[in-house]
């Protein structure tokens, strides 16, 4: 229970479903853990159900991922609480089936400005607090949107297929710094992003596309995310890891 022990974390995006996991599962694991989000009342809800179970260790902050001043106080907040910064979530993101001509620009620039700038962002100012530490992990959720197509979810697709590639590009920018960077891939999880997604669809692809015949929990991809954020995975980087009940094997 200690494969995070002395470690701290920023988690963005991390009120609810799968950053809410990645916070339990981090603290569990012996961490400390700022979670930010735009959720106030269900950020702070979540740190006082965890702090309320041990000694404090999850703060939780405002964090527009698309602004830098959001960042760089988050930043500054696991420096001030908790000594610095060694592992980040870029969890945040949004989701929206319409497709290419159905996609309006004022669509297209919140998915990306969320999606793909908020990722940007948060390695921006998160590497220089890693090279204090001497070394660092971070990770990218992305999608199997930035794997694959499909017939809808253009702006969605566009988005995590960079934030793919931003990741390869970082992994190789921040190697000798010893910090780590890699991309996880979920496919359809349980939470409330894909409730847009009607059921009897949801219900179709379970049964017909994915070889598991079940939809990923955010503990799923919780667990894939500890492995990227511990010591456990110290010799992977510029990776993407998939985690997606075997939908992208067809």
């Amino acid at each position: 229970m200690d494969r995070l022990k002395g470690k701290v974390a920023l988690i963005s995006g991390g009120a609810r479903g799968q950053g809410a996991a990645e916070a339990r599962l981090f603290v569990a694991e012996g961490a400390n853990v700022v979670v930010g989000d735009v959720l106030d009342d269900q950020a702070a809800s979540l740190a006082k159900e965890i702090n309320a179970k041990g000694p404090r260790s999850v703060v939780a902050i405002h964090l527009d991922v698309t602004r830098g001043a959001d960042w760089r106080n988050a930043v500054a907040t696991c420096e001030r609480e908790f000594s610095g910064l060694d592992v980040l979530v870029n969890n945040a993101g949004i989701f929206n089936t319409a497709g290419l001509e159905d996609t309006s620009e004022e669509l297209w620039e919140a998915i990306v400005n969320i999606n793909q700038k908020g990722v940007w962002l948060g390695m921006k100012e998160a590497v220089a607090a890693m090279r204090k530490r001497g070394s660092g992990a971070i990770i990218n959720i992305s999608s199997v949107a930035g794997l694959t197509g499909s017939t809808g979810s253009t702006a969605y697709h566009g988005s995590k297929g960079a934030v793919r590639l931003l990741t390869k590009a970082a992994a190789v920018q921040y190697g000798p710094d010893r910090i780590r960077v890699n991309s996880v891939h979920p496919g359809l999880i349980n939470t409330t992003m894909i409730d847009i997604i009607p059921k009897e669809q949801r219900d179709h692809i379970v049964k017909t596309v994915v070889p598991l015949r079940r939809e990923g929990t955010p503990e799923d991809v919780a667990k894939l995310v500890l492995f990227l954020a511990s010591d456990d995975s110290s010799y992977c980087t510029g990776a993407e890891f998939v985690v997606d009940g075997g939908l992208t094997a067809q």
